[in-house]
């Protein structure tokens, strides 16, 4: 009996490989089978994008395709969302997947027959609507991954939430939206879900990558509104003012300093941006105000909290010692947490990467600057954020077009490791729960 027993061991250990090998390559040939489907619905989505909180064709397709899949679908979910719960067979956790719908306020630029022409009006102004990021790719994977797995629901341990996201980019001001008012209005509930995983296609990595970073891998973004009011006068007699300008750049400058001498740059990077200023309508005239609009980026709360107080300290100072006052509001509009990969979680699915992506082609990076309002599901669940290269390789990625510009694009051939690798993190994780 003892010789049989570690026979039997073996065996059911082999049986078991074997049942997981042949998943993965009913997967692989589920991903092969439906790669045309998703290049279709992607160059659907880009002809015709949609502005956050106003993506009602794409979420009424969304939402048809999941109903036909015999997926529960919820809609008008944070103004425009859909979300999708498929049961599985078996018992096991409940693993959330999103992807973000909307487009931007860009003009596209680029020879396609599908390349957008949609116009609307943004903030008062006409403007193009573009595709610019990515994300009628991040819709179109997930609608094929939503496909495969409800193909396989008997086999499926646990159940998966399938969140499409409206307002990545922001909602419309005065308005709310995005992945913050997702979670208000309890899309991590009913059921409760135990992990989330998000993907965002780069145009500026190479087609067959995934990059990831444990921890803070996105930073955190706090808009700020600086306002600095002095006493006008004549340009001929500046002695009579006190001059809002000249105190302003001033603050400018000495906010240089924050990022320079008072965060510690070998733990996290940090960034204090001035995107805007605005004050005086005249050559002749020194203005009463100036009012400056920027941008904060940090990777930890300590670092946030740092870098608010020295903007404080710095402008209402400056200003004090130009006899001018500063108000400073932060943040002004919005906010977003870091966006961090959950440790535990990010090294338990690394064999999940690298099986959907070859080992060599899972590749750790450095933190983005860059935001994400994934952080907000990420900040309740554990979470983990991946980027998928959509830059053809052989590309010189100082040429490839940045995100968020009119000739943004990217290789459509990489949507099939994206397919592939959303559904072996849910089938993996509930495999190893």
């Amino acid at each position: 009996m003892k010789k049989i027993l570690p026979l039997i061991l073996m065996l059911t250990s082999c049986l078991a490989w074997a049942q997981k090998d042949k998943q993965q390559e009913l997967i692989k040939s589920k991903v092969s089978a439906i790669e045309k489907k998703v290049i279709a619905w992607r160059r659907d989505f880009h002809e015709h994008p949609e502005l956050g909180n106003h993506e009602v064709r794409t979420a009424d397709i969304v939402a048809k395709h999941l109903q036909s899949l015999g997926i529960e679908v919820k809609t008008g979910v944070a103004k425009t969302g859909v979300v999708g719960l498929l049961k599985g067979g078996l018992p096991g956790p409940v693993v959330a997947l999103r992807a973000d719908m909307d487009g931007l306020p860009v003009y596209e630029k680029n020879d396609l027959p599908f390349a957008s022409k949609v116009e609307t009006e943004y903030n008062g102004q006409k403007t193009g609507v573009m595709h610019a990021c990515g994300h009628d790719t991040h819709v179109a994977m997930l609608m094929g991954a939503a496909e495969i797995l409800a193909s396989m629901k008997k086999e499926l341990k646990g159940s998966v939430k399938f969140i499409f996201q409206p307002a990545e980019e922001g909602a419309p001001a005065g308005e709310e939206g995005g992945a913050e008012l997702m979670v208000k209005e309890g899309v991590l509930d009913n059921p409760k879900v135990d992990v989330v995983f998000g993907l965002h296609i780069i145009a500026g990595s190479a087609v067959g990558t995934i990059t990831y970073r444990p921890g803070g891998e996105m930073a955190g973004v706090n808009d700020m509104k600086i306002t600095v009011t002095g006493k006008p006068s004549h340009g001929a007699s500046p002695w009579q003012s006190v001059d809002p300008i000249v105190t302003s750049a001033q603050i400018i400058t000495n906010l240089q300093t924050i990022v320079s001498r008072n965060v510690n740059i070998t733990e996290n990077p940090a960034v204090v941006t001035i995107g805007s200023i605005h004050g005086g309508n005249r050559s002749n005239i020194i203005s009463e105000k100036v009012e400056m609009l920027g941008t904060l980026r940090t990777f930890s709360a300590e670092d946030e909290k740092l870098v608010i107080k020295r903007i404080n300290d710095i402008a209402t100072k400056t200003a004090e010692a130009a006899g001018a006052t500063a108000v400073v509001q932060i943040p002004y509009s919005s906010h977003y947490p870091v966006t961090f990969n959950n440790i535990a979680l990010t090294q338990k699915m690394l064999p999940s990467l690298q099986k959907s992506a070859g080992a060599n082609n899972v590749i750790v990076v450095p933190p983005a600057t860059g935001s994400e309002d994934f952080s907000f599901f990420a900040e309740k669940v554990p979470g983990l954020f991946l980027f998928l290269g959509g830059m053809p390789k052989g590309t010189d990625p100082k040429k490839a077009p940045s995100h968020h510009t009119p000739g943004f694009m990217i290789d459509e051939s990489a949507m099939n490791l994206g397919v592939l690798t959303i559904c072996n993190l849910v089938v993996d994780y509930a495999n190893l729960k």
